[in-house]
């Protein structure tokens, strides 16, 4: 009997994925281990390893295809001595069922009725053409656009090579990351035209649909997977937890001068950042008031004995939590060369279920963008995410009531009000205002 290969689901939260590519093809021997595919989940791109040996004897689902539904047969290991023959029957529908209607496919289940041996099986090439139908971006090829993943336009802008000139090893022949590097490795990248134009700083990826009565022409963009979850994950949020906000001023110029001293005394391979600061002064603050490291469990609070920091970080298409454990524990230079390699991975897509999955409390910097003050949206089953403004010089007054400069910094706690009541959080605010003002005792 052949071994069936079905989506996995790899996170918690995934229900389905993308099948980006396979590493192997019909005919190819499989060893424990041998990476088989890469699936697009929610998060990120990740290689699944075979747990059996054998041949790839059929291949339901292609490479390229999304939405495929976890536990959806995508191909068949044929066990030594078998037979193509033993394939027969098998996935008929598989290609249909997760190209046309992913969503429907425990509808469609009721139909492993029909399936009559020999005639089922010689029409499956047929599901094939529907694959076709779902690339609005070929259109743009049509028009002139480039064929390319977002992340490859931007390297290729980024190094004035003209990115619709390469050839593309990615799915329909789209030009992807590696396409780009192989290119400028080799020193056969294209040169830039001579006259660059504005409009491919933002090449659209999705179908231009024509303006109406009411609204003018717009762009289609298709949803993936993470936009998806971070919009049903925060409209709950938003809808079932009681939000809260405390806002407090932090002056941060003693943070910054000993910023200075630290990138300029020390010989570290990793400068350290304002946000790595933050971070540890998040940490030493929820050790210093642990009722506020919480989450809500309907019948229980659950006090966390961790400060695992989540840190949000804008990647291409969503936004990602990697997780510095531990910080408290940590010295600034390791939460620096962490959260370094931590970001790096999450923009490649790159990050492991367990390195963004959890954390006890979040935190968003949206400070280098120039924003003075927000209000974040908690991240369940979190009980606090701290949103940290930009710092800026203000005129104060100081202790003996003289008006003087200093650099200060808006931060605002938004907090779970089934976990932690106003007092609480005024506590921590203030245990975290004392670690940014006061930055040496983060080192002691």
């Amino acid at each position: 009997m052949p071994i069936q290969i079905l989506m996995p689901a790899l996170s918690p939260t995934m229900t389905e994925g993308n099948l980006v590519k396979w590493h192997k093809k019909e005919g190819d021997s499989v060893e424990i281990g041998d990476i088989l595919a890469e699936i697009e989940t929610d998060k990120a791109t990740m290689e699944v390893e075979s747990v059996e040996e054998g041949t790839i004897g059929k291949i339901f689902v292609p490479e390229g295809t999304d939405d495929v539904a976890v536990n959806t047969l995508i191909a068949a290991l044929l066990e030594e001595g078998e037979k193509a023959s033993a394939l027969e029957g098998m996935g008929s529908k598989s290609v249909e069922s997760s190209v046309a209607t992913p969503k429907a496919t425990a509808e469609s289940a009721p139909q492993k009725e029909e399936p009559k041996p020999k005639a089922s099986a010689a029409p499956a090439p047929a599901p094939v053409p529907k694959l076709e139908v779902v690339a609005p971006v070929q259109q743009s090829t049509a028009s002139g656009k480039a064929f390319a993943s977002p992340l490859a336009k931007r390297i290729a802008a980024q190094n004035n090579l003209d990115v619709s000139t390469l050839a593309g090893s990615g799915p329909r022949g789209r030009v992807v990351k590696a396409d780009v590097e192989t290119a400028m490795a080799s020193g056969s990248a294209p040169a830039p035209k001579a006259q660059p134009q504005k409009a491919p700083q933002r090449v659209p990826q999705g179908e231009i649909m024509a303006a109406d009565d009411l609204f003018p022409a717009y762009e289609k963009l298709k949803v993936n997977n993470m936009r998806k979850v971070i919009a049903k994950r925060l409209s709950q949020s938003k809808q079932t937890v009681p939000h809260f906000y405390l806002t407090v001023e932090c002056q941060i110029d003693a943070l910054l001068a000993a910023r200075q001293d630290l990138n300029e005394n020390f010989e570290k391979t990793e400068r350290i950042s304002v946000n790595d600061f933050v971070i540890k002064a998040i940490a030493c603050a929820m050790r210093d008031v642990p009722e506020a490291n919480a989450s809500w469990a309907d019948d229980h609070v659950k006090i966390y004995q961790s400060v695992d920091v989540s840190v949000a970080v804008a990647i291409e298409g969503g936004l990602v939590t990697p997780i510095i454990k531990q910080a408290d524990q940590k010295p600034l230079s390791l939460i620096s060369a962490e959260m370094k390699d931590l970001a790096k991975r999450a923009r490649d897509g790159k990050l492991r279920p367990e390195e963004f999955q959890g954390g006890t409390v979040s935190v968003s910097n949206l400070g280098m963008f120039g924003i003075k003050e927000f209000s974040a949206v908690i991240n369940p089953p979190q009980g606090c995410i701290l949103a940290i403004g930009a710092g800026e010089k203000r005129a104060i007054v100081n202790d003996s009531g003289a008006l003087e400069a200093a650099t200060v910094m808006s931060c605002t706690l938004s907090v779970d009000h089934r976990v932690v009541d106003g007092a609480i959080g005024a506590t921590f605010l203030k245990a975290f205002k004392s670690y940014i003002q006061k930055p040496v005792k983060m080192l002691v």
